[in-house]
């Protein structure tokens, strides 16, 4: 048995809880990721899976956050999946990313659409656990359209089912999947519909049971998740008591049978 810690995390382009982006500046941003290194160090997870992160883009500072993140907190692997590009004067480029104590044997990034703002999509990456090759799909659904998240999660499942032809023989374990969610606050549609196509293939089981993570300060939504296979075994989930997003990471402890 191998026990592995899964975070995954939104960290809202490094803005802590400033509502508004592009109104803080390149030293406060630095400042709250330094925030949030710091809270990576203290949970000590093997795999972080971010969301809203930037590569180099003017309204969060023109600097690398991953690599920041993945220096100050100690990570010596990392990878983007940028769904957003935008070029010129008000240069944009963000996404979602992994960082890693493991080995990154194989990434993919899917965009959900071609919009150079906004838009949303997921990375795939298969990692090293001590020779075991562990699949992640780190996911950020449309925030207000029900239709579009259940039409993004069609996209998911679609593409899951040609990776699983390719390239299951090699997969330790069936995929896990986190991320933000984005469910609305009468309906967890988007945890429920995924969860129910899931099973045709196995027995996903959805973490956290319980907890909210959004808004941070005083939260009232539960959005972010992790879907665990069966091998996963002896599962501990939190949803962690921090304000450096407007959302509060969910945290995974689990057995790798």
């Amino acid at each position: 048995m191998q026990r592995v810690r899964l975070l995954t995390f939104n960290i809202a382009h490094g803005r802590g809880l400033n509502p508004i982006q592009g109104l803080t500046s390149a030293r406060k941003l630095r400042l709250n990721l330094r925030k949030i290194a710091r809270l990576l160090e203290a949970l000590h997870p093997d795999i972080v899976a971010l969301q809203e992160i930037d590569e180099r883009s003017r309204w969060a500072g023109n600097f690398d956050h991953l690599e920041y993140l993945r220096l100050h907190a100690g990570f010596p692997h990392a990878v983007f999946g940028i769904n957003n590009r935008r070029k010129g004067l008000l240069n944009l480029s963000y996404g979602n990313a992994f960082l890693s104590r493991h080995p990154i044997l194989a990434t993919e990034t899917i965009p959900f659409g071609q919009r150079r703002v906004g838009e949303k999509g997921f990375l795939f990456a298969e990692f090293d656990l001590a020779g075991r090759r562990v699949p992640v799909v780190n996911l950020h659904l449309h925030f207000s359209s029900r239709e579009r998240r259940i039409r993004q999660l069609g996209r998911l499942l679609a593409w899951l089912r040609e990776q699983q032809r390719a390239r299951r023989a090699h997969w330790h374990v069936p995929p896990l999947i986190c991320g933000d969610f984005n469910n609305p606050g009468t309906s967890p549609d988007a945890t429920a519909a995924l969860l129910s196509h899931l099973s045709d293939y196995h027995d996903y089981v959805l973490h956290p049971v319980t907890g909210r993570t959004f808004p941070s300060p005083l939260p009232q939504r539960l959005l972010d998740f992790v879907f665990l296979p069966p091998p996963c075994l002896r599962v501990r989930s939190e949803v962690v008591r921090a304000f450096a997003s407007d959302h509060r990471p969910v945290l995974v402890d689990f057995e790798l049978a």
